[in-house]
């Protein structure tokens, strides 16, 4: 067979050269990614819905999906893990077991526990400036019944509303509740009582977790029978603090309304992500820590005028 005129024979022409990866040139590879078209290694592409990607394709895409959210605007969690609730138990458990510690007596671990005299809350000894009495008071505990009905509602209640609200505003709300417990109990109780338990900050869960119902558009009528199942019991029991419980469930059913009622997502504008300054939603937490401690000043000002400080 004679040449036609055109190339040379079969088997003359020089073959290609051969694509190598782009991020690691010392790998021959006849893939592309489907999007930009450069050539790439197995390791470096990623299956898609059409064809493949590279990773450099991948993270440029990544960053254009929003992440998904819950109704208070935190991460949605990947798993049902809450470690935070886990966590306030175990700190619970044991400052009541320094306590046992300490007095000897588990039934009556506050009677002769230095730890429970330094934090139970006093108003005159507040006002005195011992100040920390205001949050170290929700963890301690009067006996081992008071304990374990604390830390069983916060174990059922606490986790639903930490997956809701995500870990930073779950503790905000949490410690809130308790401020606005104590700062009831000073304004509305005898000064010369003693109040101890995480009841306070218990109630502002559960008002929490009432709220969180009402913003999904699902009814909260469950979680308002406990609550006032849990007020009648505060007034029937006189041992047990109704004012504590109440500041409590107003501070963080309020922080709470102002985290999944107000839009505290960030905002998109064209590629880029701006956030102008504090969001309303957190504002109204802040309102509400601020009238919280407004509360506990006045009362503090007013104790001090009565002992003459």
């Amino acid at each position: 067979m004679t040449n036609p005129g055109w190339g040379g024979a079969y088997g003359d022409q020089p073959n290609p050269p051969q694509s190598v990866c782009v991020r690691h040139p010392d790998r021959p590879t006849g893939l592309a990614c489907s999007r930009c078209g450069r050539p790439a290694c197995p390791q470096c592409l990623q299956a898609a819905a059409v064809g493949q990607h590279c990773v450099d394709c991948v993270r440029e895409g990544n960053k254009n999906v929003r992440t998904a959210q819950t109704v208070a605007g935190a991460p949605m969690a990947r798993s049902a893990k809450t470690p935070l609730t886990y966590a306030l138990i175990a700190v619970n458990v044991i400052v009541y077991a320094i306590t046992v510690a300490q007095s000897g007596d588990p039934m009556n671990n506050t009677s002769g526990s230095e730890l429970a005299r330094g934090w139970a809350l006093n108003s005159l000894l507040v006002a005195d400036g011992d100040v920390f009495r205001l949050i170290g008071s929700g963890f301690v505990h009067y006996g081992p019944i008071h304990l374990l009905v604390n830390m069983f509602a916060l174990y059922i209640i606490g986790r639903d509303v930490e997956l809701v609200l995500g870990r930073t505003r779950y503790l905000v709300v949490y410690f809130l509740s308790l401020l606005g417990g104590s700062a009831s109990v000073m304004l509305l109780e005898n000064p010369l009582t003693l109040t101890v338990g995480a009841s306070g900050a218990v109630f502002g869960l559960l008002g929490a977790q009432a709220v969180i119902l009402l913003r999904l558009k699902r009814s909260p009528a469950p979680i308002l029978v406990i609550i006032a199942v849990n007020i009648f019991i505060s007034i029937s029991i006189p041992s047990i603090s109704l004012w504590g419980h109440m500041g409590g469930l107003v501070a963080g059913a309020a922080a709470t309304a102002g985290l999944v009622f107000l839009s505290n997502r960030t905002r998109d504008t064209g590629q880029q992500r701006t956030r102008a300054g504090l969001s309303m939603a957190w504002l109204s937490v802040i309102a509400v820590a601020l009238v919280s401690l407004g509360i506990i000043a006045i009362r503090v000002l007013d104790l001090r005028a009565q002992m003459g400080l």
